[in-house]
C-alpha cells in the first residue's frame, strides 16, 4: 500500500490545527486509560491500522492490560470493563457510527449517570478528534510503523 497525499506537508496549517485540537484534550478529566479506550475503539470501528497500532502501544505504556485490549472489539461480551468504561465505549461507538442511529437517549443517559457536562463534552470531543485522525490516516493510507 502506497501512502497518498501527505497532509502534514501539503497542508501544514490543517495538521497543526489537528495537533492543537488533540492537545487541548490532554488535560481533560478523563484518565489515560479512558482516553485510550476511546481512541482504540473508534479506530477499530473505522478500520484505521495506523491509529490502532499507535494507541494500543500507548495504552500498554499507560498500564492497560493486554487481555482488555484483545477483547476491546467485543467489550459488550466481556466482564473486564467497568460500567463507567462501558458507558464510554457505548458513547464512543454511537458517535463514531452517528450516521446509523445518532446517539440514543439511552446511551447518553448511561454516560450522564457517570460524568458531568465537562467530561461528557471531553468524551464526545475526543471521539470527534480521533475520528478525524482516522479519516486522515485511512484516506491517505498512512503506513503503520514497525516496532
Amino acid at each position: 500500500m502506497q501512502q497518498r497525499v501527505n497532509i502534514e506537508k501539503t497542508l501544514p496549517g490543517v495538521w497543526k490545527a489537528m495537533y492543537h485540537l488533540s492537545g487541548v484534550l490532554t488535560s481533560s478529566k478523563l484518565t489515560a486509560i479512558q482516553k485510550h479506550l476511546i481512541t482504540m475503539r473508534a479506530s477499530q470501528l473505522n478500520g484505521c491500522a495506523f491509529c490502532i497500532n499507535m494507541h494500543t502501544q500507548e495504552a500498554l505504556q499507560a498500564g492497560e492490560h493486554q487481555q482488555r485490549i484483545f477483547l476491546l472489539s467485543v467489550w459488550q461480551e466481556s466482564r473486564l470493563f467497568t460500567p463507567e468504561e462501558q458507558a464510554i465505549l457505548s458513547l464512543t461507538e454511537e458517535v463514531t457510527l452517528i450516521h446509523q442511529h445518532g446517539v440514543s437517549d439511552e446511551t447518553y443517559n448511561q454516560a450522564r449517570a457517570f460524568f458531568d457536562d465537562q467530561t461528557l463534552g471531553e468524551i464526545i470531543s475526543l471521539v470527534v478528534v480521533i475520528n478525524a485522525w482516522n479519516r486522515i490516516a485511512v484516506s491517505t493510507q498512512l503506513a503503520v510503523q514497525a516496532v
